[in-house]
């Protein structure tokens, strides 16, 4: 892989060391749920609204990797190694800015922000000591998605899955410690699990900072990063803020649905993280899939073979759909085994069961923007997914699962039928957006070759 080109990437050997990587990350967040599970069901609450105000910083910080992964990724397809290695150096510098300081803005407000999402006052001094102790150090996170989305548009997949399995194993070892408290120990609870989340994510850093250095073969311009050009970082943004845009509409429109669920009751929240959790192992493949079509398109894209990267869209939408259902039937059949892990109260486990049976026909349509949304951002049509995500994510997940949820009664199964109509109505829209081939010329490599002739 020293030498990268379209014609030596393909899906699979992209693909699984992705689903691998995204996998593991999912069982990092799994792990911390099933071992606090055994220490105590409000601490699980707890940390599952923490969580999804650390995974909208995520997404804050994954605007830069997002526009870095492309345009690294058409630089690479044009055969151009050095600008991509400018804008690695661009997009570091920037994410590490930016980061520092959204960290020390969780960490100064970390309770104001959590009272906004209603939290029940008995989960909030748990919920603020593990959002301050991982909030403050989410800059570490920042860095290793942009190393990570940087070196997987290289072609080097598998370093990122070697990193990530590094982390979860420290994660897990330390949950372990800090819960249980072997060998005299003291059991931290929700505090130990954050201080395990943070040393990992650290070491993690490290890592894939030398794996970055080591198989990039042009020296990374850091000593000129001053000097290297603003049209970088322009591009970047005009990529990653509308990304950026669509990631935080949702997680944002999520922030609000689980604010509906706690008025609906502390049980329904913590029914609501156990079968996400089951959920996430689902979507994953469509998180690879899309993941590892995006740095196809953007490649072929670069290269200027248009209709190779249209059909590769298309093929890996096919795959990502009959994925999702082959992998959600089984679930849904065995749910209540499944929850069973996590807790035995037979009131959880009977309405989980229902929504992982409604998640056999959500599935399907988030294959769609997944796939497709990726491969729209790849080709450089990032601003039509936002203003549609926008539409629909606000218009139809969050107004219906107000009014089929709490209006209508329906509590967590509205709200899951809700989410069946958003992710199906964008998804179709999606693709006919793609099938229409209006992307064609709106590529950043593509645009700085017509500026240039």
């Amino acid at each position: 892989m020293k030498e990268t080109s379209t014609k030596k990437l393909t899906l699979f050997a992209l693909t699984w060391p992705i689903f691998i990587e995204v996998l593991l990350h999912m069982v990092m967040g799994n792990a911390d749920i099933l071992m606090l599970s055994q220490y105590s069901d409000d601490a699980v609450a707890a940390v599952g609204v923490a969580n999804q105000l650390l995974f909208m910083l995520i997404v804050m910080f994954g605007f830069i990797a997002t526009g870095t992964s492309i345009l690294v990724a058409q630089y690479l397809g044009a055969k151009n190694r050095i600008l991509a290695g400018e804008v690695t150096v661009v997009s570091l510098g920037a994410n590490l800015v930016f980061s520092i300081v959204i960290s020390l803005i969780v960490f100064g407000f970390s309770s104001q922000l959590l009272l906004l999402m209603d939290l029940p006052s008995e989960l909030l001094a748990e919920a603020d000591s593990y959002l301050k102790l991982v909030g403050v150090f989410s800059f570490v996170q920042a860095l290793v998605i942009t190393m990570g989305a940087t070196i997987r548009s290289y072609g080097f997949t598998r370093d990122a899955m070697y990193v990530t399995i590094g982390m979860n194993i420290l994660n897990i070892i330390g949950n372990y410690l800090f819960i249980f408290g072997p060998f005299g120990i003291p059991v931290l609870g929700v505090e130990g699990v954050a201080l395990s989340t943070v040393v990992s994510r650290a070491l993690g850093l490290i890592v894939i900072t030398v794996l970055l250095l080591k198989r990039i073969e042009e020296p990374l311009p850091f000593k000129r990063i001053f000097q290297l050009p603003m049209s970088h970082l322009k591009n970047l943004l005009k990529i990653g803020i509308p990304s950026a845009g669509e990631h935080l509409s949702y997680n944002t429109s999520q922030i609000v649905i689980t604010f509906f669920i706690v008025m609906i009751g502390t049980e329904a929240l913590t029914t609501k993280v156990y079968t996400q959790s089951l959920m996430m192992f689902i979507f994953l493949f469509g998180v690879a899939i899309g993941q590892g079509t995006q740095i196809m398109i953007g490649h072929q894209i670069g290269a200027g073979n248009i209709e190779d990267a249209y059909k590769r869209c298309i093929k890996s939408l096919r795959l990502a759909i009959l994925i999702s259902i082959l992998t959600a039937i089984p679930i849904a059949i065995f749910s209540d085994t499944l929850l069973g892990f996590f807790t035995s109260n037979p009131d959880i486990i009977a309405l989980g069961g229902t929504l992982i049976l409604l998640t056999v026909i959500l599935e399907p349509g988030r294959s769609f923007n997944l796939v497709v949304i990726s491969s729209l951002r790849a080709a450089g049509d990032v601003k039509f997914p936002v203003y549609i995500g926008i539409l629909s994510m606000w218009g139809v997940s969050v107004t219906v699962s107000y009014v089929l949820g709490i209006h209508f009664g329906l509590g967590l199964v509205g709200v899951w039928i809700a989410m069946i109509m958003d992710e199906w109505l964008r998804g179709i829209i999606m693709l006919r957006r793609w099938k229409s081939k209006v992307w064609v010329n709106k590529s950043f490599v593509v645009s700085q070759s017509k500026n240039a002739s």
